[in-house]
C-alpha cells in the first residue's frame, strides 16, 4: 500500500469485477489495501478468545468455506470490510491523499453556541459511494455464488456502511487565550475502526438466519424461522448454521481449537471449558523474567531490578 498502483502490474491481479474499478481509480487502491489489512487485524482481535478466531482471514484474498458459504462469520467479515473501505476513502479525501475529493461538506445544521463549523471533516459521502462500488461490485455483477449468497453479502456490506454512517459525530478544537476555549471550531469526523468492529460484533451475536425467497414481484431476504422478527437494514444476516469449530474439518472451514491457549479462571468464551469443547486442557509452567522493584532516580531515570517468576499456561487438548 506504500507504492503507487500500476494498471498492468497491480490491477490485473484483481478479480474481473474489480479490474475496471481499479483502472479507473488507481489513486484509491492504497487506501483500500490499508482497509483490507485493518479488517484482517481487527477481525482477529475481535474474535481472539472465541472458537472461531478469524485466523482463516490471513489467507485472503483466498477464502475458506467459513467465509464463502453465507455463515454468521462471513456476515461479520463482509460488514467490517465494507465499513473499513468506506472509512479509509473518507479519511484519505480529508487528508488530501486523493486528488479527486477533499474535505466533507459542511453540516447543514447551525453549530452549537460558542462554536463554529470549520476544519476538514471526513468525506463520508464519497467514502460510502466509492466504497460500495468496490465491496459490492462482484455481488452486483452476478459473480460468486448463488443469488441468495450474493444478496446476503450485499445486505451485510450495506449494514457495515450504515453503522459507519451512523457513527459520524462532531469533533471540536478549542481556541482562546491560555486555552480558555472561548471559541470552538468543529467538524464532522468518523471514529476509529475498532469502535465499528465492536458494534458489528454485537450485531454478529444477534444475527438472523434468512432465506432468499420470492415475496411479491421480487426475491427478498426473510427470516428462516417463521416466528422470527423481520429483517431490518441494521441486522446482519446469514444463510447456513456455522459448525461448532471444535474439531478440524476442512470442508466446513473449521480449524479446531486444539493447542489454543485458554483462561482457566474465566467463564466467558475464552474459558477452558468453552474453548476446549469439553476435551480438557494441559497446564504448563514457564519461567519468565521481568522488570521489578522499579524506583525513580533523580534526575532523570528509572532503575529496575530483574525478577524471575513462574507463569502457568493452559492449552486445549
Amino acid at each position: 500500500s506504500g507504492v503507487a498502483w500500476n494498471e498492468s502490474q497491480h490491477c490485473r491481479l484483481l478479480v474481473p469485477e474489480r479490474l475496471q474499478l481499479c483502472r479507473r481509480h488507481l489513486e484509491v487502491m492504497p487506501s483500500i489495501v490499508r482497509a483490507a489489512r485493518r479488517t484482517q487485524a481487527l477481525c482477529q482481535q475481535s474474535f481472539a478468545d472465541m472458537r472461531w478466531n478469524c485466523s482463516s482471514i490471513q489467507r485472503a484474498p483466498s477464502s475458506g468455506p467459513d467465509l464463502l458459504t453465507g455463515t454468521r462469520e462471513a456476515a461479520f467479515v463482509h460488514a467490517l470490510a465494507a465499513a473499513a473501505v468506506a472509512q479509509g476513502i473518507a479519511r484519505s479525501c480529508a487528508s488530501g491523499e486523493l486528488p479527486l475529493c477533499s474535505c466533507g461538506p459542511g453540516p447543514s445544521e447551525p453549530p452549537a453556541p460558542g462554536s463554529r463549523w470549520g476544519g476538514c471533516g471526513d468525506n463520508l459521502s464519497h467514502g460510502l459511494q466509492l466504497g460500495a462500488a468496490f465491496t459490492d461490485g462482484s455481488a452486483r455483477a452476478g459473480a460468486g455464488g448463488t443469488p441468495g449468497l450474493r444478496a446476503v453479502n450485499r445486505h451485510n456490506g450495506a449494514v457495515g456502511r450504515a453503522v459507519l454512517r451512523d457513527s459520524l459525530d462532531t469533533r471540536c478544537k478549542c481556541h482562546g487565550v491560555s486555552g480558555s476555549c472561548s471559541v470552538k471550531t468543529c467538524w464532522k469526523g468518523l471514529p476509529e475502526l475498532g469502535e465499528i468492529a465492536s458494534d458489528l460484533k454485537s450485531r454478529y451475536l444477534a444475527a438472523l438466519k434468512v432465506t432468499h425467497r420470492l415475496v411479491g414481484p421480487r426475491k427478498q431476504l426473510i427470516p428462516k424461522e417463521g416466528d422470527a422478527r423481520p429483517v431490518t437494514e441494521m441486522d446482519l444476516v446469514y444463510l447456513i448454521n456455522s459448525p461448532d469449530y471444535c474439531t478440524p474439518n476442512p470442508q466446513l472451514g473449521s480449524l479446531g481449537t486444539q493447542d489454543r491457549p485458554c483462561n482457566r479462571s474465566s467463564v466467558g468464551s475464552g474459558s477452558c471449558d468453552l474453548l476446549c469443547c469439553g476435551r480438557g486442557y494441559n497446564t504448563y509452567t514457564e519461567e519468565v523474567t521481568e522488570r521489578c522493584h522499579c524506583r525513580y532516580r533523580w534526575c532523570c531515570s528509572v532503575v529496575c531490578r530483574r525478577c524471575r517468576r513462574s507463569l502457568q499456561r493452559h492449552v486445549c487438548k
